[in-house]
């Protein structure tokens, strides 16, 4: 709470600040607060998705706006109705302490009349997408000539939408003399346009390089054949038994389609696009905050309002047209300090498309495999050994145990555990037996993807292990590969390929420390609680090119996890607290 009130915010806000449970501001709020409070300035700020940009502007702006009076002083534009929704509920919880100020939405799907009515009503700060605002102003319901600051929000992606007329249109209609303040998290030409023409000598902030993804991001891609993407999507999906993801496809066709595939076959999925109701459009939102979807397949345009900060996979079904858009897309996850994954699925011609993000978001991809059928079968019979292990225990089953005791007398305790894991396991292994590879050959490789022997050991002199820990020991792929540096006492680019599942993990070394290792981790605890280490019997599950872990990490060291302290063995993990999914985990 001392650097929010070292930043020169007042008390009502402060209070706020302390209800809402924020405890320290991001980078682009200790840059951008300071600047606009102080000082009558044009501002603009380039910073990732997820990075906070709202509080950023909200809290300087609530501070400046005259609460007595009714006239209309700040205007928000943002590209989507749930972004501008979303900045509408979270400028309320911010103001909750100043009287008589309002903020109202404006956008399309919604009645004009009752928006209408609530701009008559007074709204000092109002939020609105392009389109309904300059409809609005058209017909003279809202006067903007006398607003005294105009923020544009996520102004590349209000330009990419083909909003560009609108946003001139509307700025021509706005006092000379006031406050533009622009945020974005990239800085295309349209964007730079926007600041010559409409803004004044501004400052400028910078959170991480220009047009660079966020270094908490793994970006991965998948090579198939053009058929493959659905069954590639659904490996994916079957490989990660705790996703919570967004799936992203080119079209608002292509988006019901899959959505519709992947419920089919058993998966908690929905769909979000434009040509849903904004009723259909909120339902599916409240159900994927609430966990109850798992995978949400959604167009470009229609997942700009998604403000969710534990989405652990973004995966592109296709690639966007537009770099900046995957720039976007992959900010869905990483969130708020936390670790995601962007996976992209691609066809051999579209491997140049792969060259070309690298070089704009400033990070290398790694090239991995789609996970083989007899690689799912291990992870989820882990999985659902973890979940058994983990279950509480109903007090009520003790009632029955008599009888229960009576169906298994005479089967001893591991033909027991057999039958227990086989009700589940039998399902999926049935599935996935003799599944075809799904993997196309991927030129930047050479081709060279020789698959391993069974002691873990792949042609390559690389060996994939199984270690008993996971999410719910409060590990992401970035701590996980720290604690096994640290612990080896190895370098980072000797421990790679690391995937981190619900309650276990799996990680690859090169063949010369498979002795070190495997003795390491002979009787290992951390806090009286054995640490485990073993040779997967899947050796090239993950695949990739190790080369890359190193490209990844050329940033400075994050500090990144809480293993050092053994907080990281904690019971309840990063999303403990999320519901269980009705999704059963053998799939069709």
């Amino acid at each position: 709470m001392t650097k929010f009130k070292a930043l020169g915010l007042d008390k009502p806000l402060l209070d706020a600040i302390t209800d809402l449970g924020f405890e320290q501001p991001s980078e682009v709020q200790e840059k951008a607060i300071p600047i606009l409070l102080e000082e009558e300035t044009d501002l603009v700020a380039l910073a990732q998705t997820g990075t906070g940009k709202t509080a950023a502007f909200g809290f300087p702006l609530i501070q400046k706006i005259d609460s007595q009076s009714r006239t209309t002083q700040g205007l928000i534009l943002s590209p989507t109705r749930e972004l501008c929704l979303q900045i509408t509920n979270e400028l309320k919880l911010y103001s909750k302490y100043i009287k008589g100020l309002n903020v109202v939405a404006i956008y399309g799907g919604a009645s004009i009349t009752e928006q209408a009515r609530q701009i008559k009503k007074g709204a000092q700060i109002v939020v609105a997408t392009p389109g309904r605002m300059k409809d609005m102003i058209g017909r003279g319901i809202i006067n903007i000539s006398k607003i005294d600051y105009c923020i544009l929000d996520e102004a590349d992606e209000m330009l990419n939408m083909g909003f560009y007329e609108d946003i001139k249109d509307i700025l021509s209609d706005t006092p000379e003399e006031k406050s533009t303040w622009l945020f974005s998290a990239t800085m295309p030409k349209e964007v730079s346009t926007i600041a010559r023409k409409f803004m004044h000598h501004p400052q400028e902030i910078t959170v991480g390089a220009k047009n660079s993804g966020v270094d908490t991001v793994q970006h991965e891609y998948y090579v198939v054949g053009g058929r493959d993407r659905y069954p590639a999507l659904k490996r994916l999906s079957d490989a990660n038994p705790g996703i919570f993801s967004v799936i992203f496809c080119r079209t608002k066709r292509d988006t019901q389609k899959v959505a519709e595939k992947l419920i089919e076959d058993g998966y908690n999925a929905g769909a979000l696009h434009g040509d849903l109701s904004q009723n259909q459009r909120d339902l599916v939102m409240n159900a994927f905050r609430k966990k109850q979807i798992q995978m949400l397949v959604a167009t470009d345009v229609a997942a700009r309002g998604i403000d969710v900060d534990d989405i652990t996979h973004v995966i592109n079904y296709q690639l966007p047209d537009e770099i900046e858009t995957y720039t976007h897309r992959s900010g869905r996850t990483g969130r708020a300090g936390k670790s995601g994954i962007s996976m992209v699925i691609v066809t051999r011609s579209e491997l140049r498309k792969i060259h070309a993000i690298e070089k704009k978001i400033k990070q290398a991809f790694v090239a991995k495999k789609i996970p083989t059928g007899m690689e799912i079968c291990e992870i989820q019979l882990y999985h659902l050994a973890s979940k058994i292990r983990n279950t509480e225990v109903n007090p009520d089953v003790a009632d029955y145990l008599p009888a229960i005791n009576d169906v298994f007398e005479g089967v001893d305790r591991d033909e027991l555990i057999k039958k227990m894991v086989s009700v589940e396991f039998t399902r999926f292994f049935n599935y996935y037996n003799r599944a075809k590879d799904l993997n196309s050959t991927d030129h930047r490789d050479g081709g060279d993807r020789k698959t391993g022997s069974r002691d873990g050991s792949s042609n390559n002199g690389s060996v994939r292990y199984f270690i008993n820990v996971g999410e719910k020991d409060n590990f992401d792929w970035m701590s996980l590969k720290d604690f096994l540096k640290d612990t080896l006492a190895v370098g980072k680019e000797d421990i790679y390929k690391v995937d981190v599942k619900d309650s276990f993990s799996f990680f690859n070394s090169d063949a010369d420390l498979k002795e070190r290792i495997l003795a390491t981790f002979t009787d290992f605890k951390v806090e009286g609680r054995f640490v485990n280490v073993e040779v997967s019997k899947n050796p090239e599950s993950g695949g990739g090119r190790r080369s890359n872990d190193k490209g990844r990490r050329r940033s400075k060291d994050r500090g990144r996890g809480k293993r050092r302290d053994g907080k990281a063995f904690q019971s309840g993990g990063r999303r403990s607290g999320k519901k269980k999914s009705k999704r059963r985990d053998g799939f069709y």
